[in-house]
């Protein structure tokens, strides 16, 4: 019998030099555009607006883009805020030449430019245009490029659905500086879908573009039905690695493609799910399945985001792109391991059970659980109620046959629909935070106005998903940045994660140790025959890059006597010398003759590297087999 235990390491992808106020603190020149241009050779200036801050591929990447009166050369200046002096950046700030190109509507031109090597914890300061034409200097700080974030969920802020543009927009405003405040170390703002209420008024998208978040924080757009009906989503928001095939378009006047970037240990992969007929859809499904088989391998997490929920729990719950999609979808979802689902448009919040196939993964999953194990397959689809309060659906009552009645939902009055495990509709502005830690996604709605349920930031549901690591026991370590300071090395634990704790840099090499999970040994034959319990692991990995799993080595101990149980022999770190764990070994065994019984063996492991070792996400495998 084998049984398979999961070794992980986590940390950046890359070394990075010292930070200084200097072009080489970026390190890279710019990625889009034709040229590096110098203010000098601007022409008649361009006067800048709607300057928005969105994802790159990576989190060593921003976006940001614009409109611009005329079509002169312009790039995005960018230093680090520390290198500025009484608000004039220096000689040396690094610049970013923009691909600028007319608006197909309402006029004027649209500017972006992909600002890329960044370094981590650090805070920038950037400005677009150029000299004589500059728009006003922002500021957005880099985190950690490895380990935990949280990122928040905006739905549908549809600014113009409500009284009037300048209401809607001042709850959206509200919702955001809400969130910001209370979340002031998230990384990602997302969007769920429908900036706007009407896709080319500006009016409208200068109301959802006027919070200054919206410069600090990076967005991540999402195209919803009131976005795709013009170009004008396409001329504020440019996204990366977009695939722009027709089948991701519901027209060429309207805006769309499918996109996907990497953000830390999450894949997020984007869709426009306006495109639905005429094999959009099957193009979506082999679009996800492409991109999760080509970057999959890099992440812990896969994060999908589109508009139209097809779990909603409102007016929009039995459409009929979601009663296709129903059927489309959850099978594919499950088969790649998509582990989260964030939706927009019904202006309602639910949260589904864990769904395996579009079905109930668990059945004893209980209605608002605070904690959900994963299992193979499982999916939890979040949809994200107004976060502007411009427009809000009533909870409808399920549909027999279509989308039917939770059986556990006992209540006298409307029922939940099968799928979801919380229905909500307070009539009050909400947003969704995701933190995203070594072992668990935790998603919580909370609440950005008042209600009779709850203050501002109160909790409107919360959950904590437990992932599927398989069926042994995964180790994961975080490797640091080596060098001055502190090295810090964790593994994470429940549901089969091993957690090896922190770990000191000495002299040449880093340090860490802990523990297996106990393994239990039952032996009943009445034969008495000799058994051994042997190890092995594969090399760590982060992509591309690897090290030895000959450097990890293990204690064994029998902490249960029984069934003639003997510990294995020491293994050192063959750091200086040796083979490790690369190869098998044995961590607990009994002779011929054995008396019958139970037995609990366990291992302390040892871990010594270099210091050369990057710093990355590393995951191994431990295999633990039985012979006798």
């Amino acid at each position: 019998m084998k049984l398979n235990q999961c070794l992980q390491a986590s940390g950046s992808v890359r070394r990075r030099a010292a930070i200084g106020a200097s072009a080489a603190v970026l390190g890279l020149t710019a990625v889009l555009g034709t040229g590096l241009v110098s203010a000098a050779n601007a022409d008649d200036p361009a006067a800048l607006s709607g300057v928005i801050l969105t994802v790159g591929s990576s989190e060593s990447q921003r976006v940001v883009s614009w409109y611009a009166s005329a079509n002169t050369a312009q790039v995005v200046e960018v230093a680090p805020t520390s290198s500025l002096v009484a608000g004039e950046f220096p000689s040396d700030a690094v610049t970013f030449p923009a691909t600028v190109a007319a608006n197909s509507v309402n006029g004027g031109f649209n500017g972006h430019a992909t600002i890329d090597g960044l370094q981590e914890d650090t805070a920038y300061s950037y400005r677009a245009g150029a000299e004589g034409s500059w728009s006003p200097t922002y500021a957005f700080k880099t985190q950690d490029f490895e380990g935990d974030f949280d990122f928040l969920f905006f739905g549908d802020p549809q600014i113009g659905a409500g009284p009037s543009v300048a209401s809607d927009g001042a709850g959206w405003a509200d919702t955001v500086n809400v969130a910001s405040a209370a979340n002031p170390d998230a990384e990602l703002f997302v969007s769920g879908g429908d900036q706007v209420e009407t896709a080319n008024v500006e009016s409208q998208w200068d109301a959802f573009l006027a919070p200054t978040q919206l410069r600090s924080y990076p967005w991540a757009p999402t195209i919803g039905n009131h976005d795709v009906g013009g170009k004008a989503y396409e001329q504020h928001f440019w996204t990366p690695n977009t695939d722009r095939s027709a089948a991701f378009y519901t027209g060429a006047s309207n805006s769309g493609g499918d996109y996907w970037y990497i953000y830390k240990d999450v894949l997020f992969i984007d869709l426009n799910s306006n495109a639905y007929a005429s094999g959009s859809d099957a193009a979506h499904l082999q679009y996800v399945t492409d991109v999760i088989n080509a970057h999959g391998g890099a992440a812990k997490y896969t994060v999908l985001v589109y508009h139209h929920s097809i779990y909603s729990p409102a007016s929009h719950a039995n459409d009929n792109d979601a009663k296709i999609r129903r059927q489309d979808f959850p099978t594919t979802f499950s088969n790649l391991g998509v582990d989260l689902v964030l939706q927009g448009h019904d202006h309602a919040y639910s949260r589904s059970y864990l769904l395996k196939n579009g079905q109930k993964a668990n059945p004893d999953e209980q209605p608002g659980a605070a904690e959900v194990e994963q299992g193979p397959g499982g999916v939890v689809y979040v949809t994200g109620n107004s976060a502007s309060g411009s427009k809000y659906y009533a909870l409808t009552n399920p549909v027999a046959g279509e989308f039917g009645p939770d059986p556990l939902d006992n209540s006298a009055g409307r029922k939940r629909h099968y799928a979801n495990s919380v229905e909500s509709q307070e009539n009050k502005r909400s947003y969704v935070k995701v933190e995203v830690r070594h072992d668990q996604l935790v998603v919580e709605d909370v609440r950005s106005e008042v209600s009779p349920n709850g203050a501002v930031g109160s909790t409107i549901d919360k959950v904590a998903i437990r992932p599927y690591h398989g069926e042994g026991q995964s180790i994961q370590v975080d490797v640091p940045q080596a060098g001055p300071g502190e090295f810090g090395w964790a593994i994470d634990g429940d549901n089969s994660l091993v957690d090896l704790g922190e770990a000191a840099e000495d002299t040449g090499f880093f340090l860490a140790s802990g523990d297996i999970n106990p393994i239990t040994v039952t032996d009943t034959r009445t034969s008495g025959a000799a058994w051994a319990v042997n190890g092995q692991v594969t090399d760590f990995q982060d992509g591309d890059k690897t090290f030895s799993s000959k450097y990890l080595g293990w204690q064994p101990h029998v902490f249960a006597e029984g069934a003639g149980a003997a510990a294995g022999d020491p293994i050192e770190s063959g750091f200086s010398t040796g083979t490790g764990l690369s190869v098998s070994r044995t961590l607990g065994s009994a002779a011929a003759g054995h008396a019958l019984g139970d037995a609990e063996l366990g291992a302390d492991l040892n871990l010594k590297f270099p210091t050369s070792i990057d710093k990355g996400n590393y995951r191994s495998t431990l295999t633990i087999t039985a012979v006798s």
